[in-house]
């Protein structure tokens, strides 16, 4: 086993990597900007180190600092956690070249299934269900009029290397195309360097539903079941729950194999996650991948109880599957038990969404039975403007939806922070919505509380 591990990630979930170490008698080494020089992931690591100002590009995305951190403090593996670094196939081999073990997939499978066009057609090609669209990349805006000509509009132009809705345009007519092509294209290469957009068929109010893998570097894959990603906002997730309502024994068992056996193919390694789009009928379409550790992975440990990142650090290890999770893997599936919901706590305006970073001068956690938060916030702590809003995700486990629902909003209520607006009140309202607590879902959901302007 490793020895001694290097997170390089900050606030949460760099905690959550500490947490699993420790209890597995793993030392661990912290990187931080100087904004986090009083960080909890710094405090809590065996050691830690600077490794640049503020801003991200000079920190946390700096390869150089992260991988000379590494090497100085000798350490075996390096955790990415989500975000930052943790698909940047360049960084997975730079780790390898310094033999470094890098805790995910092997660089050639994420870029395959980490861009997102040459991952559509490596979906198609293994047996995954895609949505109508072009054959790959877009040559400009005239091959753009002519695929939305053929499949028909409305119609979703996507940037290949994109997240989080950026480098995105929905296009409803011919007339839209020109500007929004534009727009997307410039959008998608000032955020990722790459200019290069595809397109797909639009489904209008779909589902977003995700199915988490796991995979050794023997050649076994399983499934951990679903979660339901539809609360969104701005292709932002805000509330995650496993199992998904929609999702049939059956659905499941039988999308599960093709998973199983798309994810084989591929050679996938460490943890992963296919996203899907439910149409109105209730058939899934591959939309992308992602190749790491998920904001939402609680919601999936609390239905399962697998450690999901112990289980990346034995994939990384070499174990196999069968050994970290015995008794489970001849089943292709591990089978869940109850419901778990998660709220994603934004340190911003509940209702302008503007971003609010300053000093927490209180602070209550909720806890009791069914309650997880997972969290780097801390009272007199300073939440710093430099990086994601995201300061804290709530997580509540029932034995059916309508307990996790009904411990969720007790959880809320007694979630206290001071001193910066959080997203708290707006999560309050969606769990008190009666469409919500009916299941009855969409990507389209929070238009009721973000309504989209009419256009002139």
């Amino acid at each position: 086993m490793f020895k001694k591990i290097l997170i390089a990630n900050r606030g949460e979930i760099a905690l959550r990597v500490i947490c699993a170490c420790k209890e597995m008698g793993i030392k661990t080494v912290a990187v931080y900007s100087t904004a986090d020089r009083h960080a909890l992931h710094a405090r809590f690591a065996d050691e830690a180190i600077c490794i640049g100002p503020p801003r991200p590009g000079e920190s946390y995305l700096n390869v150089p600092a992260v991988v000379s951190a590494a090497e100085i403090t000798n350490v075996d593996a390096i955790h990415p956690g989500y975000g930052f670094l943790s698909e940047n196939a360049n960084f997975a081999e730079v780790c390898e070249s310094s033999r470094i073990k890098f805790i995910g997939p092997k660089p050639e499978v994420m870029r395959l299934m980490g861009e997102k066009e040459r991952a559509r057609e490596a979906a198609k090609s293994v047996g995954l269900p895609v949505l109508p669209g072009s054959d790959g990349i877009l040559a400009g805006e005239s091959e753009a009029m002519a695929v939305a000509a053929r499949i028909g509009y409305p119609v979703m132009i996507k940037a290949s290397a994109g997240g989080g809705g950026r480098g995105m345009r929905m296009v409803r007519s011919q007339e839209e195309m020109p500007g929004l092509f534009s727009a997307a294209q410039t959008e998608a290469a000032n955020a990722f360097g790459s200019g290069d957009l595809y397109m797909e068929k639009l489904v209008e109010r779909p589902r977003h539903i995700e199915f988490q893998v796991l995979g050794d570097e023997h050649g076994n894959v399983i499934h951990l079941g679903e979660r339901e990603c539809s609360v969104q906002r701005r292709h932002q997730k805000l509330i995650e729950e496993s199992p998904a309502m929609p999702i049939t024994a059956a659905y499941r068992k039988k999308m599960g194999a093709v998973i199983v056996a798309a994810m084989t193919k591929v050679g996938y390694t460490n943890a992963g996650t296919i996203e899907f789009l439910m149409d109105p009928s209730g058939e899934l379409y591959f939309i992308e991948m992602n190749t790491r550790l998920q904001v939402e992975h609680p919601v999936t440990e609390m239905v399962t109880g697998v450690d999901m990142v112990k289980a990346q650090i034995r994939i990384a290890n070499g174990e196999k599957l069968e050994d970290i999770l015995p008794g489970q893997v001849a089943q292709n599936t591990v089978a869940a038990r109850g419901h778990a919901i998660e709220c994603r706590i934004n340190a911003e305006n509940s209702e302008t969404f503007t971003p609010s970073a300053g000093k927490v001068t209180g602070l209550n956690l909720p806890g009791g039975i069914g309650v997880r938060v997972d969290s780097a916030v801390y009272a007199e702590g300073v939440i710093p403007p430099y990086y994601d809003s995201l300061i804290a995700k709530l997580i509540t486990h029932g034995n059916d939806r309508a307990e996790a629902i009904q411990r969720m909003q007790r959880a809320l209520d007694m979630f206290i922070v001071q001193g910066v607006d959080t997203s708290i009140p707006l999560h309050q309202k969606i769990l008190a919505d009666e469409d919500f607590r009916a299941g009855r879902l969409s990507t389209a959901f929070m238009d009721r509380f973000t309504p989209v302007k009419k256009r002139g």
